[in-house]
């Protein structure tokens, strides 16, 4: 009984583990050949805040270690950066 419970104990530790949010490289680099605001939801679903103005819009995903912005421009994704947690 106690190495059954222990051996549950180990693959839900496990599972836990693959659970949260991602790191700001594995976030760019599932958008490592993203053009397209489509194809920047496509690879990452909806942004965690997104801001507009004019044909500029700034799309924020929260990451473990940080953040990632694409500003995008009309469909176009034209710049990437990063920042890290305050």
């Amino acid at each position: 009984m106690r190495r059954r419970f222990t051996g549950l104990a180990v693959a839900l530790v496990l599972a836990l583990a693959g659970c949260g949010p991602d790191t700001k490289h594995e976030i760019l680099k599932k958008a490592e050949n993203v053009e397209t605001k489509a194809d920047l939801e496509t690879a990452l679903g909806a942004p965690d805040d997104r801001y507009k103005v004019g044909p500029v819009e700034t799309w924020i995903y929260g990451a473990s270690n940080g953040e990632v912005t694409f500003v995008i421009t009309g469909e176009r994704v034209r710049l990437q950066a990063t920042t890290d947690p305050e």
